[in-house]
This record gives C-alpha cells, structure tokens and sequence, in this order.
C-alpha cells in the first residue's frame, strides 16, 4: 500500500511538473512574439494563439484549485440553505454565488446552448477570456473617449466604487465548460449595468435582475427580480412599476443574447453604436 502511494504520489508530482513546464513555454513563446511584435507594425496571428491558449489553461488551473466535488443531495442542501439566506440578506453575494451554482444547472446549460449557438458566443467559450485587473488595462480605459464602452465601463467601476476583481470563482459546478459560463456570466455583470446604463442601488440591480432573468433564467436573476422590489422605497416601487420594470422585460425579451458579446474586442466601440447593434433603447424617465 505505501509503494502504490508513493507511485501515486510520484506521478502528481511529473503531472504538475509537465503542466507548469508546458504554461513556462508558453510564457516564454508568448514573451518573444510580444518583443517581435514592438518592433512591427503587424500583430502576429500566432501571438493571440498563445495569448489564447494561455488563458484557456489559466481557467483550467483555477478551476482546479477551487472545485468543490458534491453530489447531487449536497447541492440540493446547498440550494436550499443559500436561496434562504439570500431571501434575508441580498448583500450576501457568496450565498447568491452558490445559489447560481447549485440550482441553476438547467439554466446555464441553456446559457451554454445559446453561446454555442452564435459566432461570438463559440469564440468565447473556445477563447474563455477572464475580466479583472490583470487581464485588462483599467488605465488604458480610462484614456479612451468619452462615449466608449471601455470609459463608460471604468467610469461605471469608479463612481459605484466596485472592481473586476471581487467575482468569487466557481466552485460547485462539476463540468468545466459550464463552470466557464458561469464564471463569465459573473465577470460581465458590471458590464451589462455599464451597457443599460443602471446604477448599483437596489433599483438598478433589480432592473438588471429582470433582464438577466429574461435571458439567462437563473433561479438566482429570476429570485432576485420577483423579491428584490419589496425592498425599494415607495417613491422607488413607483417609478419601478410605470418605467423600469416596462422597461426591463421589453429589453431582456428584445436585445441580444448579453452573454454572446465578446466585450473585450468592443473597447472601442463608441457605446451608442454598441445600443443599436445590441437592439437596446436608452430608458426615459421624466425628471420630478
């Protein structure tokens, strides 16, 4: 038994190895082509191959690291513990992150169909880019012009004070492709409030709610728009019921699948544009 361990043992250690030489490779070809590239004028196809690569392996990695086996009772008590206490406490994001993961699986698989389905969506999932701080350059968005999608999405970061960086990982969703998704669907989130225009309070995360609701159906998005209105203020629940939920369900049932748009080659993209091509209407509410 101590031999068979010690193999065992032996053959992680050459796995991890082999894995940490392959990614140190990959380093080093990405590193070369980024030094030919400074020198051209021409960005190398093969340098976002690796670039590419790279990522898909990153998300390999971590999904690794954080995975959480459970079985399929464990998850239901999962669900049901973390709906309960995200029904008391909507702050409490990790609850309303493992509710996504527990008892969204017909939903996500359903968010994967949709991806698999439209061109962009296949080039995410083949790519599966990650957005925090050390993927894209915060700064570099903060020089664009006004009226793009990487200002308006900085500014959005700044006035509301949040940052990529605060999406917890995926940790009960067993199959990687899925785990992708909704990971995905976490780190573009400030991104859809960014591209409908909607602040973090409770009216504007409701709003989004809906949306999200419409188009990804998730237990979660769909909990959160149906619960989320009882906590608005009167003069909130007003406006809520005559513009933004009217609103809402006009703009999740008619714009294009969120999730399908790879916002990361759109940077540039003056934000007006990006409305038309998305089918989304600014919302419109008289000033009182």
């Amino acid at each position: 038994m101590g031999f068979i361990i010690k193999r065992l043992c032996l053959m992680s250690c050459k796995h991890l190895e082999s894995r940490n030489d392959i990614m140190l490779r990959k380093l080093q070809r990405v590193y070369q082509l980024r030094c030919t590239w400074s020198r051209t004028s021409i960005v190398p196809r093969r340098f976002f191959a690796d670039v590419n690569d790279l990522n898909r392996i990153k998300f390999e990695e971590d999904f690794s690291s954080s995975h959480i086996e459970t079985t399929r009772f464990q998850k239901f008590l999962l669900a049901v513990g973390s709906a309960a206490v995200s029904l008391l406490d909507p702050m409490r994001a990790d609850m309303i992150a493992v509710m996504g993961e527990t008892a969204g699986d017909t939903a996500i698989k359903y968010m994967l169909q949709k991806m698999q389905s439209d061109n962009e969506g296949q080039e995410i999932l083949r790519n599966r880019p990650r957005i925090n701080s050390r993927t894209v350059d915060l700064e570099k968005l903060r020089q664009m012009p006004d009226g793009t999608l990487g200002r308006t999405y900085i500014k959005f970061l700044d006035s509301n004070k949040v940052t990529p960086d605060s999406r917890l990982p995926v940790q009960f969703v067993d199959d990687i492709e899925l785990a992708y998704v909704i990971q995905r669907y976490r780190e573009v989130h400030d991104l859809f409030h960014t591209i409908l225009g909607m602040p973090t309070n409770m009216l504007g995360e409701v709003t989004v709610k809906w949306v999200e609701a419409i188009q990804t159906r998730l237990p979660m998005c769909v909990g959160g728009a149906l619960f989320g209105p009882l906590r608005l203020y009167p003069k909130q629940r007003q406006k809520y019921v005559k513009y933004y939920l009217p609103w809402a369900i006009e703009t999740g049932t008619n714009c294009k699948f969120l999730m399908n748009v790879f916002y990361e080659h759109r940077w540039e993209q003056p934000i007006k544009e990006l409305h038309k091509e998305l089918h989304i209407k600014a919302l419109q509410v008289p000033k009182s």
